[in-house]
């Protein structure tokens, strides 16, 4: 068949557009804060045999694991998929990446042929486990965590299983995660309706050859890209600190990655083993944020679909920290994705300078769970406003200042904040950028946060996870890192409680003070030859102080000239 290029890009934003509606029913149906406010989820389009056709990546550490699950519904159902059917999947030991993470699959047919799936997955707000919102710091096994859930049919040719759904949502506290699944199985009906109508429209041969056409032409943009970094064997370290069982441990993280012409392999074999605690990850998430930090070194116009990940190799042995065997606990295992970034970039930091940034501060999180002091209802709300901070600087721009948990794992939406004071029993007293938090450099870093918040209600807990605590994060090429995450709880009786980066925190009494410093992020080259207007505006609006603009920066202010 003659290839029409018009008509490949066509397909292309066509099923873009697909997937960017899903994604906007998803927002307007779902109740979670997690999913509606924060947009902790991924809406996507793979065609019959799971190979990834367009995503609409609110949090793309997500979406890179829909496609592999995707597979192993068709090796599990064979035959057996029929039109009207619904698979639910969170299993992170076939090819799921966290618990919480839960995937809802819907088969397209066309003409009484199976021609795609839609799917959706998202950060449920509990998925049963020891602790109420997913995250059990204590944790040595994955049913410590969560209900597993293989891939199973919700619904059967149309119909619903009731049964079946019983026996999972008996295992999950909050009625809100039902509704919350029940939007996703609207977004991938409103997904498959759209499919359908396009390739109904232009013919299953047409739809076969050109889908196939966009498929090698992404993958020939990712080979000139891969080009153009030197060949070469590059080798890079990081480090994550405590497992949340063994007080002092490191886990380290290692990346060499073989540049060869247009094929580029990322092999992580001499990375930690496996922790006894939950920071651990799983196959599918490494391979994303290894996906992920690639995408950000490379030309931002390339299309998200199979031929992309064509030329790119993965080698992630089982065992590993990046890959924990069963029955590991992997919750924390998402959240590795700052580690896996950095030592990819300062492996390649040498061989493309011009396209590796700084290092991003890393996560550190508190999930809250109670009462509320209002409703008498159950809560669970992951406190974005303060958990991630500034972005790494590269040559020729400064790092994001904090707008929500995005690096390497991709971008969170802050809370909304009067949302956050209906939807939490808690009162936001201050939430704003950190003075001085940028790493200094010729090219700074995004700025961190300072944040208080007055938790309200009895007997709250506070669960923490992430890193960033012991070590801050790097500067390049003469740039320097920032500061250290902090988080404190003030009690109305004096006492002060400074938990550890995966910690749980029982009985938090009414009133108590909780603060939080978010560190920035790396920066970018000398201090000293920061252009000098840069370095005045920073000044002015109160970026960096005046003591670091004349002791970091060499700026001679008013009080330092000498008078004529």
């Amino acid at each position: 068949m003659q290839i029409d290029k018009i008509l490949v890009s066509l397909f292309q934003r066509a099923f873009k557009s697909i997937t960017d509606e899903m994604s906007i029913s998803l927002t307007k149906t779902t109740r979670s804060p997690i999913l509606c406010e924060a947009k902790d989820f991924v809406t996507g389009l793979y065609d019959a045999e799971g190979r990834m056709l367009e995503q609409t990546e609110n949090l793309p550490i997500l979406s890179f694991s829909l496609g592999p699950v995707c597979k192993v519904i068709l090796e599990q159902y064979g035959s057996n998929i029929h039109e009207g059917d619904v698979i639910i999947h969170n299993d992170v030991f076939s090819m799921g990446n966290q618990n919480n993470d839960v995937a809802i699959f819907k088969p397209i047919f066309a003409k009484g042929k199976l021609v795609g799936w839609s799917a959706a997955k998202g950060h449920q707000a509990d998925i049963g486990g020891a602790v109420q919102g997913g995250y059990n710091p204590n944790a040595t096994e994955v049913w410590q965590e969560a209900i597993r859930i293989p891939a199973t049919k919700l619904y059967e040719k149309g119909k619903l299983r009731k049964d079946v759904w019983n026996l999972i949502f008996a295992n999950i506290r909050l009625q809100m995660v039902q509704e919350d699944i029940k939007a996703q199985i609207g977004a991938c009906t409103l997904g498959e309706r759209r499919l359908q109508v396009f390739v109904e429209k232009y013919g299953l041969e047409v739809f076969e050859a050109h889908k196939q056409a966009l498929f090698d032409s992404t993958e020939k943009m990712m080979r000139s890209e891969i080009r153009k970094i030197p060949n070469g064997v590059y080798e890079g370290k990081s480090m994550v600190y405590y497992d949340g069982k063994h007080k002092g441990t490191r886990f380290p993280i290692h990346a060499k990655i073989s540049v060869k012409s247009d094929q580029i392999v990322f092999d992580f074999s001499k990375s930690s083993p496996q922790t006894k605690g939950f920071v651990n990850g799983t196959y599918t998430s490494t391979c994303s944020a290894i996906t992920l930090t690639l995408l950000q070194m490379v030309n931002p116009h390339i299309p998200h679909n199979e031929g992309m990940l064509k030329p790119l190799t993965y080698i992630v042995p089982e065992g590993t920290i990046l890959n924990a065997s069963w029955p590991a606990a992997t919750t924390f295992g998402n959240h590795l994705c700052p580690q896996i970034a950095d030592s990819i970039f300062k492996a390649l930091g040498p061989a493309v300078p011009d396209r590796i940034t700084a290092g991003w501060n890393h996560l550190l999180c508190s999930l809250f769970t109670g009462t509320h002091v209002r409703t008498g209802r159950k809560y669970v709300d992951i406190c974005f406003l303060g958990m991630k901070g500034g972005g790494g600087a590269l040559k020729g721009n400064d790092g994001y200042d904090h707008i929500g948990m995005i690096d390497a794992s991709g971008g969170v939406l802050d809370q909304d904040y009067e949302m956050y004071e209906i939807q939490t029993p808690h009162l936001i007293l201050q939430h704003e950028y950190l003075c001085d938090s940028g790493g200094a450099g010729q090219w700074r870093g995004g700025l961190g946060t300072e944040t208080k918040i007055w938790l309200r209600g009895n007997d709250t807990t506070m669960v923490v996870f992430g890193d960033g605590d012991i070590e801050p994060n790097y500067g390049l090429f003469g740039g320097k890192g920032s500061v250290l995450n902090k988080i404190e709880l003030r009690y109305k009786n004096g006492k002060k409680i400074i938990p550890l980066n995966k910690d749980i925190i029982l009985g938090i009494p009414d009133k108590t003070l909780y603060y939080q410093i978010a560190g920035g992020g790396g920066g970018y080259g000398n201090p000293k030859k920061r252009d000098r207007n840069s370095v005045l505006r920073d000044l002015k609006n109160e970026v960096i102080s005046k003591k670091a603009a004349e002791k970091i920066y060499g700026l001679k202010t008013a009080s330092k000239r000498k008078k004529p």
